[in-house]
């Protein structure tokens, strides 16, 4: 089994240190690494090293630094627009698409997102999502934290004017004659891919992203819920790109 992986703010310049606070913590306690085991640590920017526990306290760990690296971002970027869903679905989407390798995720308030994410209720949502995509990326051990990005109801037309700047975008839609396996793809910028929400993606927002430039695609006969569409595109991108 891979060593577990630990997020901190910036990666230690000594060959000596102490992993405290909230991963310090679920280091010593949770997972109860000994002296002696190896973990890793990333900044969440491409930054790595390899470290070897050397002495464990009360929520603490003693660590020797013994490698370091640095992951170079992929590209093309990988965006998904994610349209709003209810109950834990959103959450569902984010981690599953932090697993394979999203590089940035904004939630969309499309018009048929049963649930609003206005003021206070919308910034506690998208610090959930934040905080999931986080704990998904060290279960990854992704060297790359994927940014969830935007306001937390980031309209259609804001969505648009992203299309519109993209190396290319599609929309996932179960009417569409293209399909994801089978369209061109960039080699540089960003692939935007747009998944509606439970409800589907209404026929003005369809019409507005391609008026920016998107491409209407499918995935195949079936219709999948908006918290496994994503990652199965995602999985469709990766293995035609060299990702996987």
């Amino acid at each position: 089994m891979s060593a577990p992986l630990f997020l901190v703010e910036s990666l230690p310049t000594a060959d000596q240190l102490i992993l405290d606070g909230p991963e310090g913590h679920h280091a010593a306690t949770v997972q109860r690494l000994r002296v002696g085991e190896e973990l890793l640590l990333a900044d969440g920017r491409g930054g790595t090293a390899t470290a070897v526990v050397t002495a464990v306290g009360r929520g603490t760990l003693d660590l020797t630094v013994t490698s370091r690296g640095y992951v170079d971002a992929d590209v093309p970027r990988l965006v998904v627009m994610q349209g709003i869903a209810k109950g834990d679905r959103g959450e569902l989407a984010v981690q599953a698409m932090t697993e394979v390798g999203v590089d940035e995720i904004v939630p969309w308030a499309a018009s048929r997102s049963v649930v609003q994410w206005r003021g206070d209720r919308g910034v506690r949502a998208r610090e959930k999502w934040a905080a999931t995509a986080r704990e998904a990326a060290k279960q990854a051990r992704r060297a790359w934290l994927p940014v969830v990005a935007g306001a937390p109801d980031e309209s259609t037309a804001t969505v648009a004017r992203r299309i519109a700047g993209a190396g290319a975008a599609f929309v996932l839609h179960e009417e569409a004659e293209e399909r994801l396996t089978t369209v061109e793809l960039p080699t540089t910028g960003e692939i935007i891919l747009v998944v509606g929400p439970e409800g589907g993606i209404a026929p003005t927002e369809l019409t507005a992203f391609t008026e920016s430039g998107a491409r209407p695609v499918r995935l195949g006969p079936s219709v999948l819920r908006t918290s496994t569409a994503g990652v199965a595109a995602l999985s469709v991108l990766s293995t035609r790109l060299p990702r996987w």
